[in-house]
C-alpha cells in the first residue's frame, strides 16, 4: 500500500495510557549495567527504591515491560501508512525531558506522525509521542526514526539537508562504557522481545554473527555514561538526547563515548554533541549525529 502522506500527517493521535512501577525503572537500570562495575559500587541511586531516581531514556521503555502484554503488531500500520516490518530499521531516536520522571506513575500518551520525508528509494517517517502525567502536565516527548526501505517516491519532500556530525578539534571528555555478554538478554526483558537479541539462528538471518544489542539499549548506555562521567550523577541535568543509529553492538563490546561541549543557550541550558564507536572493532561508528541538552 502507497504512503499517504497527507492522510498520515492529518491523522488524529492514537492515545492510550500506560502505568510503571519502581520494579520496571530497576529493571531497566540494571539492563543497562547499573551497580556492575566494583569501582563505583551498588549505585544505590539507581538500583535501590529507597530514593529511586530514574534515568530519562526510561522513557522509551515505560509501560511496555514484559508483564505488561503490550506487542507490536506484526505489521507497521497507522494512517496513510502499512508496512512490512521486514521493510524497516530505527534510525534514530530522541527525547526531551519535561520535568525529572518518577519512579511510578501513570500518563496518557498521544502519538502521531509528526515528520514524513521522501528519501527517493526509502521513506523517513518521524513518530512523535508525548506522555502527560496524571496532573495534566507533560512528562516527556519521544520521537522515533524509521528508515523505510523501498517506500520511497510517494512525492513529499526530502527533508532538512544534514548538518555537520562533530567538531574539528579533540574532544572535552572521552568516556568509556562497557556490556556483558548477557546484555541483550537483561534488556530484552523491558519488552522488546524482538528475537534478533536472543535467538542466533534469528540473528544470522537477519545477517549478523551472533545477536546483537537493541538500539535502545546502546542509547541508555549512552545515557547513563553522560550521567556518570559529565553530569555528577545527576539524573535531572539530562534534559534532552537525540542521536542516529549508526551501527550494531553485540554484547560483551564496548562504547567510546566522544563528548563535545558546544555553548550555552539563551534559557540557560547546555549543548553537548556526541559520537559513540566500538573500540573492539576499529571505532566502527554506533550512535552518531548525537546531541544532549543539560542543565548547569
Amino acid at each position: 500500500m502507497p504512503i499517504d502522506h497527507d492522510k498520515a500527517l492529518t491523522a488524529d493521535p492514537s492515545v492510550r495510557e500506560i502505568r510503571w512501577t519502581s520494579r520496571d525503572v530497576l529493571l531497566y537500570h540494571l539492563s543497562l549495567g547499573a551497580g556492575a562495575d566494583a569501582a563505583t559500587g551498588p549505585e544505590p541511586h539507581l538500583t535501590y527504591e529507597k530514593s529511586l531516581a530514574v534515568l530519562p531514556t526510561f522513557a522509551v521503555v515505560a509501560g511496555s515491560g514484559i508483564s505488561s502484554g503490550d506487542r507490536a503488531a506484526p505489521g507497521f500500520h497507522l494512517p496513510g501508512i502499512d508496512i512490512d516490518l521486514r521493510a524497516l530499521l530505527h534510525a534514530g531516536q530522541g527525547l526531551q525531558v519535561h520535568r525529572p520522571l518518577p519512579a511510578s506513575g501513570t500518563a496518557t500518551l498521544r502519538s502521531r506522525v509528526a515528520e514524513l520525508w521522501d528519501k527517493d528509494r526509502a521513506a523517513l517517517v518521524v513518530l512523535e509521542s508525548t506522555a502527560t502525567g496524571a496532573d495534566g502536565e507533560p512528562l516527556w516527548t519521544t520521537t522515533t526514526s524509521i528508515w523505510a526501505r523501498g517506500e520511497g517516491g510517494f512525492g513529499g519532500e526530502s527533508g532538512p539537508p544534514e548538518r555537520r556530525e562533530t567538531p574539528d578539534r579533540p574532544a572535552d571528555a572521552v568516556l568509556a562504557c562497557a556490556t556483558a555478554p548477557q546484555q541483550a538478554l537483561w534488556y530484552r526483558l523491558n519488552g522488546d522481545l524482538n528475537p534478533l537479541h536472543a535467538d542466533p539462528a534469528a540473528a544470522r538471518a537477519a545477517g549478523f554473527d551472533r545477536p546483537i544489542l537493541h538500539g535502545l539499549a546502546s542509547y541508555g548506555l549512552l545515557c547513563k555514561a553522560l550521567v556518570d562521567g559529565v553530569l555528577d550523577g545527576d539524573v535531572t541535568r539530562l534534559t534532552g538526547l537525540t542521536v542516529r543509529f549508526a551501527g550494531p553492538l553485540v554484547p560483551g563490546e564496548s562504547l567510546t563515548v566522544s563528548v563535545w561541549r558546544d555553548g550555552t543557550a539563551d534559557d540557560g541550558t547546555g549543548r553537548l554533541l556526541l559520537h559513540a564507536a566500538c573500540p573492539e572493532r576499529d571505532g566502527a561508528p554506533v550512535l552518531t549525529h548525537a546531541t544532549a541538552t543539560v542543565t548547569s
